[in-house]
């Protein structure tokens, strides 16, 4: 029986998007997929679309080193009706922090420090911290006499698996401290440089005592920091060297080139009350927390945000992930070594948390946490934007989905993602 002509063009075509990506191409049932039920994932992903519950997203399976799925849908602007694209660039947010946690491991293989050097050996503005005795603290204001000195100093490892005991501004402990201080977390127009902020955040007190709780917070952002003064780099400068150059990840930024503006994915609001409204380019503020969706384009552009910053296309982020399932490699390109992958995998978090936590990554940890299809071992991230990458080096698969929506659990469609494309496994 012959192919079609027309489903000839059309395969091509979607071979050649993909090509363009840099990353091999395969067809499902090659990687061990059914199309049938990839399908399935395209059609839950347009229901959210026509329902007027995301304007649109881009979606991408990869398994076995090759692209499996690529696919945008709906809009990037609703008022302009602009598709979506392949190439659409997406706030990614808190999908930031695994990079900066490779950028920490690429300097801690160079032997510039150990995982449990004291933080302060680098910056000294966080020797001899306080810690919040959370009994004597109020409406997430700390007050002079609720302070006990540290019983042990920061680690490199504790800001690499949240356990450093700073926090963020929605906190209600410490939330509206942080913004009093004037501390930038990365989702605004921040007019300061991120060692100005972290000088600024090593004065407050910690949320808890390093090393005993989890606490996910600006720990990220410090390492950004750390590795300006290890590296001697700003942080964009580093990261265009040892990263984004090597894995030809060329639309990954922290501020957007002007040229590039225009792909940018527009951030909507939902809710079941109002349904989807844009977000206006000035700040919006919810309890201590003051964000803008401006920050890529415009503002002074100073801030490095380690921890939410970045801004990246799904094709960029594909061969960073891809690197990581390649144990630290890709395309003959070693970022890191395996063992330091096996290391970043592993779960620290152990019974300080509900949930795995590696050094940068949420671990899976068993088959019940979690409650839905997944394997023992995989990990990845989200973004407060409603973006969200899973590698599962089990199946030797990751899968990366990118919406523009706020906040992150308006609607069910992030958890929806990762059941689909577990579902579609076909061997």
């Amino acid at each position: 029986m012959k192919t079609p002509l027309r489903l000839l063009i059309v395969n091509l075509c979607f071979t050649t998007i993909l090509c363009a990506q840099g990353l091999p191409v395969a067809s499902p049932e090659n990687a061990g997929f059914s199309s049938e039920r990839l399908q399935r994932l395209e059609s839950v992903l347009n229901r959210y679309v026509q329902q007027e519950q995301i304007a649109g997203a881009v979606a991408l399976v990869a398994r076995k080193g090759k692209v499996v799925y690529l696919k945008s849908l709906g809009v990037q602007e609703v008022e302009s009706k602009t598709p979506m694209q392949n190439n659409t660039i997406f706030r990614i947010a808190s999908m930031t922090k695994p990079i900066t946690s490779v950028g920490v491991m690429i300097l801690y293989e160079e032997g510039r420090f150990l995982l449990d050097d004291p933080l302060h050996k680098f910056l000294p503005e966080f020797k001899d911290m306080k810690v919040l005795n959370s009994e004597r603290s109020t409406n997430g204001q700390a007050a002079s006499d609720s302070l006990v000195a540290a019983k042990r100093p920061i680690t490199i490892r504790h800001l690499l698996t949240h356990t450093s005991g700073l926090t963020y501004h929605w906190n209600d402990k410490l939330g509206k401290t942080y913004e009093q201080a004037g501390i930038a977390h990365g989702l605004g127009l921040h007019d300061e440089t991120l060692a100005e902020n972290v000088k600024k955040l090593a004065k407050l007190p910690l949320l808890h005592q390093p090393g005993e709780k989890w606490e996910y917070g600006l720990s990220i952002d410090v390492l950004g920091r750390l590795i300006e003064v290890v590296s001697g780099k700003s942080l964009k400068d580093f990261f265009e060297e040892r990263i984004f150059t090597p894995l030809k990840m060329r639309d990954t930024h922290f501020f957007l080139p002007a040229d590039k503006v225009a792909r940018l994915a527009v951030l909507y609001q939902y809710s079941a009350e109002k349904g989807l409204r844009r977000l206006p380019e000035g700040e919006t503020k919810e309890g201590s927390l003051t964000f803008s969706p401006a920050y890529p384009y415009s503002g002074p552009r100073k801030l490095y945000a380690g921890g939410a910053g970045l801004c990246a296309t799904i094709s960029d982020y594909a061969r960073f992930a891809q690197m990581l399932l390649n144990n630290g490699e890709l395309e003959g390109v070693r970022i890191l070594s395996r063992k330091s992958v096996e290391l970043m995998t592993a779960d620290f978090a152990g019974e300080l948390s509900d949930s795995g936590f590696g050094l940068g990554f949420g671990i899976r940890r068993s088959l019940r946490e979690g409650g839905e299809l997944g394997s023992i071992g995989a990990y990845g991230w989200s973004g407060a934007w409603s973006t969200r990458f899973l590698i599962d080096p089990r199946e030797q698969m990751f899968a990366i989905v990118m919406t523009q929506l706020y906040p992150y659990a308006a609607v069910d469609v992030m958890d929806k993602f990762t059941v689909m494309v577990y579902q579609a496994l076909g061997d």
